[in-house]
């Protein structure tokens, strides 16, 4: 095939999707994933002459960019007021147009891998969410095929010890979150708290932009109290309707038509095998939100 920029284009479209999960998957926000799919197009667009594996060449591409980019992310998060979440994909549940985008990587798993170190992550990123070899990985970040696997063995123990152990099926997680969702509106505390795991846990993610928990709240009595506090200070103009979250079942709540938060619950297995909410991650922070707009 004769490679044009016409064929060249067509390459990059195909392997979008791809390019835009990585780098949202090693920055976690949507904005810098963006900005790197542009540069990764940039590098693309500017090679001369055939490329043997275009998903190598742009995989390689935009991990390297997304490991330059980490190095002043973390010192933008040492001075981040408050608990730090990853910024949210967001689609309708019965969405067809630009499901493509929404990816199913959950935000727990993202706070996860934000305690990996760059390396780590990026091993893990290319070998479990994409299925690269580590011979391929070992190419990218040129390293040796031993020590990638070396990492990408420290990684996958280090998630594996910290990401949650049930995962509720999703018709389950859609049933309880909604539950939830009415008991919350309902400002029904008991239906709440028969919801709600006796260890939950909630993060409020405000940047210091706008009024959110700077610390993590516990216990159902706790969490359940402060939800409706928040609940009760938007007022009559909050509107709450369900939303997929990175793929899960979520919460969107707008305040007079804006964005004023995003929700996603995760679940653990209660005494009887039902779903019991064992953490909420609520992004309200404006700046991760302004591309839901």
């Amino acid at each position: 095939m004769t490679d044009t920029p016409d064929t060249r284009l067509a390459a990059f479209e195909q392997h979008r999707r791809m390019v835009f999960g990585i780098a949202y998957r090693m920055l976690g926000s949507v904005a810098d994933a963006e900005d790197l799919v542009q540069d990764t197009w940039l590098r693309w667009s500017g090679v001369t002459g055939p490329i043997a594996s275009p998903a190598g060449y742009l995989a390689r591409t935009v991990t390297n960019l997304a490991l330059n980019r980490l190095d002043s992310a973390a010192v933008r998060r040492e001075s981040y007021v408050g608990p730090w979440l990853p910024e949210p994909l967001v689609t309708e549940p019965d969405a067809t147009d630009g499901v493509e985008r929404a990816e199913s990587v959950s935000l727990a798993l993202l706070v996860v891998l934000e305690s990996l170190s760059p390396l780590e992550r990026a091993v893990f990123v290319l070998k479990e969410a994409f299925g690269f070899s580590y011979l391929e990985i070992a190419e990218a970040l040129d390293r040796t095929e031993a020590a990638c696997r070396q990492v990408g063995s420290r990684a996958r123990a280090h998630v594996r010890a910290r990401r949650p152990r049930y995962d509720a099926p999703p018709t389950l997680r859609r049933r309880a979150t909604d539950e939830f969702l009415a008991a919350c509106v309902g400002g029904d505390l008991n239906r709440m708290l028969e919801l709600l795991a006796p260890d939950v846990t909630t993060w409020s993610d405000g940047g210091g932009v706008i009024r959110a928990a700077l610390r993590p709240v516990t216990g159902a009595d706790n969490v359940a109290r402060f939800l409706l506090g928040v609940l009760g200070r938007l007022g009559e103009a909050a509107a709450v309707r369900p939303v997929l979250v990175n793929g899960q079942p979520g919460v969107l709540i707008t305040v007079n038509g804006a964005v004023d938060s995003v929700s996603v619950l995760d679940f653990t297995e209660g005494p009887n095998g039902e779903p019991l909410i064992s953490s909420i991650h609520a992004v309200r922070n404006p700046n991760k939100l302004a591309h839901l707009a």
